[in-house]
This record gives structure tokens, sequence and C-alpha cells, in this order.
């Protein structure tokens, strides 16, 4: 089940939500995994050995660097913690590691920000 407060990720936005979100009076350009999304997902693992995914993942990682959708491709990410490809630059296993700390982050800050849950020895 998709959760109802998830992003929606840049490829699939319509032109009109680009360009509210990226504001300017320019077209916007389309995020870049749309006009190569094999890039960033892969082919079926049986025909990519894994020296082509690494080449390949180092590719799609310089074309998330300069895409103008970053920021919404990492925020779609953190939502969605997907199983494979590359998202905002980053591998779903960093993405899933990215998001542990950060939920661990807010848990400490939270409790540290409750003087109720502070205990005083």
């Amino acid at each position: 089940m998709v959760p109802p407060n998830l992003s929606i990720h840049p490829a699939r936005m319509t032109l009109a939500e680009i360009e509210t979100l990226w504001g300017g009076d320019a077209d916007p350009p389309l995020p870049e995994c749309t006009y190569d999304p094999e890039l960033h997902t892969g082919p079926d693992l049986a025909v990519e050995t894994s020296a082509e995914r690494a080449a390949r993942e180092a590719v799609a990682r310089e074309v998330c660097a300069t895409c103008p959708a970053r920021a919404l491709c990492d925020r779609y990410a953190l939502d969605a913690r997907p199983s494979f490809g590359i998202w905002a630059g980053r591998t779903a296993a960093e993405i899933d590691t990215h998001a542990q700390i950060s939920e661990l982050y807010e848990a400490m800050r939270a409790r540290a920000a409750d003087p109720a849950g502070v205990e005083v020895a």
C-alpha cells in the first residue's frame, strides 16, 4: 500500500506540476531519468554483470548530479524507499541508510526536546 503523503517522483509529474514547483518563465527541462530510464533502473539482472552495473550506476550518478529535479527526486526516494536503481544520485541501499539515520536523528531530537522524557538523577 502506498502511503497517502507519498510525494510524486518528478519523472511522473506533468509539465504544469514541474513549472509550479520549479518556478520561472522558461520551459523547464524534464528530469534526466525520463530520457533514459534504463540508465537509472538497469536491465534485467540476468543480463547485466556486476561490472556493467557499476559502470551504469556511475554514469547515472553523473547524470543525477546536474539534474534540476534532484532535490525532488531525493525527497521522493526517502519517502518511497525504492529497492533498486539510482535515485538522486544514490543507490537504494544508500537511500535506506540515509533514511534510517534521519529517522534515528529525529527520534533522538524529539526525545531531547521532551522534558518529560528526560530523567534527572
